[in-house]
């Protein structure tokens, strides 16, 4: 008989990579990587951990972080979102000044807007996560290469670096360990990263210590979470973060890809977040995957009259020369020759309708994979390439 698999469909489908989740009262919020696109760190909101509403971004404003090179995998990088004190926290890698150290960022409503970020300086490396203890100290552990994932006392109001780094633990010897989350829950802390790359052997491993700088035991059910060598149809999984719900029930939201074709198999539009249920036993998380049937927007029709609806990115740090008017959507030159106005694909098939008016100007349609890999048709008043 053919095997069966659970929890197929993501929660929120398309390219939304990296997700990390945090809980405010009744309320979860969720922000996802997003590279080179800008607004930037796309920010969902929920009241179930199933169905997302997609509210805004953290980087709405080009001087909030350097993303003007609009080239792949740049920008925004694994990140991590908490509400602590009565307001949200949300710490990020942008690559062009991963050199500089690592951004922190703050808002009273997740919808924004969002501070302009503190720079913790000196934090070189990727995946910053944020966390506080029974005292008040805040936390900051991240990928610091080559110590693998390491730890830091902060001053999350100055960014100031109160302690020497601690290396905290290298995995269980899967390449590239990476997106750390440390978690104190009753007399443990836990130390949640992604393992074997982003790609098919992607894994999720936990370890735990009594206290932050360790030692760190590794879970004897590690990875608690991968779909490698397996013939599931969501492949790379990983990048998880966990959260408990105001009912007691705990969930880990991760990413993965529904390849298609043979070997070798294909993804073209991203790394999609899924949800699943987190139990614990003998005091470590297991990951239940089942299908949980969100409800997702299968169509959508958008006339670009008014604000620019939140979908809408581009590969770049401003949406200067882009402007809804009463006659639909306006790219003037300031955009820049050739600079798309983009929605992620949110399904394996689908189809777009497009209405262009060539006589104000040449035109094109593009579907984008990067600043590399896009097709194109090309419209001005006397032909179409």
């Amino acid at each position: 008989m053919p095997a069966t698999h659970a929890n197929t469909l993501p929660v929120i489908p398309g390219f939304w990579s990296d997700p990390t989740v945090c809980r405010a009262g009744d309320e979860f919020v969720l922000v996802n990587s997003s590279f080179e696109y800008f607004p930037g760190a796309p920010v969902h909101r929920s009241a179930d951990m199933v169905s997302w509403e997609h509210i805004g971004h953290v980087i709405t404003r080009p001087d909030q972080a350097d993303l003007a090179s609009g080239m792949a995998s740049t920008g925004i990088y694994g990140s991590t979102v908490r509400h602590h004190d009565g307001r949200f926290w949300f710490i990020t890698t942008n690559l062009m000044q991963a050199g500089q150290g690592q951004l922190l960022f703050t808002a009273e409503d997740p919808a924004g807007p969002w501070s302009d970020p503190v720079l913790l300086p000196g934090l070189v490396g990727i995946d910053p996560d944020i966390c506080w203890d029974d005292e008040g100290r805040c936390h900051v552990t991240w990928c610091a290469f080559p110590n693998g994932i390491s730890r830091v006392e902060v001053d999350p109001t100055t960014g100031a670096i109160l302690s020497e780094p601690v290396p905290l633990w290298m995995g269980t010897g899967g390449r590239n360990p990476e997106g750390p989350h440390l978690y104190r829950v009753g007399d443990w802390w836990y130390l949640l990263i992604a393992e074997g790359g982003t790609h098919i052997g992607h894994m999720v491993t936990i370890a735990r210590s009594r206290d932050i700088d360790g030692p760190y035991e590794a879970s004897p059910a590690n990875p608690i979470l991968t779909h490698r060598s397996t013939d599931h149809p969501v492949q790379g999984v990983g990048h998880a973060d966990l959260v408990e719900g105001p009912d007691g029930q705990w969930w880990a939201v991760f990413h993965g890809i529904r390849p298609r074709g043979t070997n070798p198999h294909f993804h073209l539009i991203g790394r999609e977040t899924f949800v699943a249920r987190v139990e614990w036993v003998d005091e470590w998380p297991v990951i239940v995957e089942e299908d949980l049937h969100p409800v997702v927007e299968a169509s959508v029709v958008d006339e670009f009259v008014g604000v620019l609806d939140v979908r809408w990115v581009v590969p770049g740090g401003s949406l200067d020369g882009i402007r809804p008017t009463t006659d639909g959507l306006e790219l003037t030159a300031t955009a820049g020759p050739g600079l798309p106005v983009l929605t992620r694909v949110r399904h394996l098939g689908w189809s777009a309708t497009i209405e262009l008016d060539v006589s104000r100007g040449d035109a094109s349609v593009q579907l984008r994979v990067d600043d590399r890999h896009s097709y194109a048709l090309e419209v001005t008043s006397e032909r179409v390439r």
